[in-house]
């Protein structure tokens, strides 16, 4: 290195200190009330939104697809694979619950610009039940968005990306399938999707457009799990029908229920899929809490007391203990800001003031700092004994 090229660099600030005194002497008096990075900001990060429900259909005959557009017209920016979180409220609770946005971003960003979402039925978590019975055309609904890293990024995948979903987990990939078919996302997208029956497939007809229309960048393998008539791929998804369509280095990304994740990911690492071409999708915490390794099964159907702290006041309510505290908080009427609902994201982070936990292995994305000062993720901890706790206002 050149000495004149090193003290150049070093007198750096200096020039820039110059430059700025420059900049505020020749700029106007006239103040400019615009702060153009947080209308950025708040383009990509809106937080929570009133959406009108403009469409709703059928996506098979066990799921319905809801279609919503923005009431202050400004059109969301997400990724293809990220995921919304609704706001319903249902009797004295406010309930949040997690949907992948199963639209395409570039139908985001058309005229008329809207957001979709895909629901199976009879589900036994609440909310797609009370959607379907609930939620017509023209109703108001608050929606934040987008979450997780759920998306492609070609600085870490590999180009050749091979989607495993399982039922419902198929959403996110309906909408990587659209942003493909439209030429706004360049991967080549191998789909390979369980289902039981085929005339049960989610969202199959939007995906065999997304096919045609894509050149041949698109394949969509289906599997039918129990169905006679089926002359394609059966049973389950295995190492054989992986192996068959996977393809050259591909970056693997699943979306489905938590006992196939755990069927898929031995089989990966089977293959010697390093890890950091799998990708996944959050997961709810079991509804069955006997299910979570470690679980005191002990507690199964017990009930203890938890008292929340929120500023200055005090509530007691009685609460199960095979129930994450998140969902106690949610039925005794306690507003809780879930999102994930996997122990992913802290947005439900409460402080332990006194008892006992137990923290789901399934997502415990605590930071250590966390751990050491009494966080948790309120929403993949269950109680073991009355607890008292503090829960943020809001």
């Amino acid at each position: 290195m050149k000495i004149k090229g090193f003290l150049q660099d070093v007198g750096g600030a200096d020039r820039v200190t110059s430059l700025r005194r420059e900049t505020i002497n020749n700029a106007s008096a006239t103040p400019d009330p615009k702060d153009h990075i947080r209308e950025i900001s708040d383009r990509v990060h809106p937080g929570k939104k009133t959406y009108v429900v403009k469409e709703i259909r059928d996506a098979s005959p066990s799921s319905k697809t809801y279609r919503l557009s923005p009431k202050d017209g400004i059109a969301p920016v997400f990724m293809a694979g990220q995921y919304m979180v609704i706001h319903q409220n249902i009797g004295q609770s406010v309930l949040t619950r997690a949907y992948s946005i199963s639209s395409a971003p570039y139908e985001a960003l058309s005229e008329n610009g809207y957001i979709e979402f895909t629901v199976r039925k009879n589900r036994p978590y609440l909310v797609p039940d009370h959607l379907e019975k609930n939620l017509s055309v023209g109703d108001e609904i608050e929606v934040d968005l987008p979450f997780s890293d759920f998306f492609y990024q070609p600085l870490r995948d590999s180009k050749n990306v091979v989607a495993l979903a399982g039922g419902s987990g198929i959403t996110p990939f309906v909408s990587m399938a659209k942003e493909v078919a439209a030429g706004k996302l360049d991967i080549n997208l191998t789909i390979l999707y369980g289902s039981v029956k085929h005339n049960d497939i989610v969202c199959g007809d939007e995906l065999s457009a997304a096919e045609k229309k894509a050149d041949g960048k698109i394949k969509v393998i289906n599997i039918m799990s129990d169905d006679p008539e089926w002359t394609g791929e059966k049973g389950f998804l295995s190492k054989e029908i992986i192996k068959k369509y996977s393809g050259e280095d591909p970056t693997y990304f699943f979306c489905g229920p938590r006992p196939m994740y755990e069927l898929i990911s031995g089989i990966l690492k089977d293959m010697g899929v390093p890890g950091k071409r799998l990708r996944y999708e959050a997961m709810q915490q079991p509804g069955d809490a006997s299910q979570i390794p470690g679980f005191p099964t002990e507690n199964i159907g017990k009930t203890c007391h938890i008292t929340v702290v929120r500023g200055i006041s005090e509530t007691t309510i009685e609460a199960r203990m095979d129930e994450p505290v998140a969902v106690s908080l949610e039925r005794a009427g306690i507003p809780v800001d879930c999102h994930c609902r996997a122990g992913e994201c802290g947005y439900c982070r409460a402080k332990l003031l006194s008892g006992d936990i137990f923290v789901s292995p399934f997502g415990d994305g605590r930071r250590r700092e966390d751990k050491e000062m009494g966080w948790f993720h309120s929403c993949s901890s269950y109680p073991k004994n009355d607890l008292r706790i503090k829960v943020p206002i809001i």
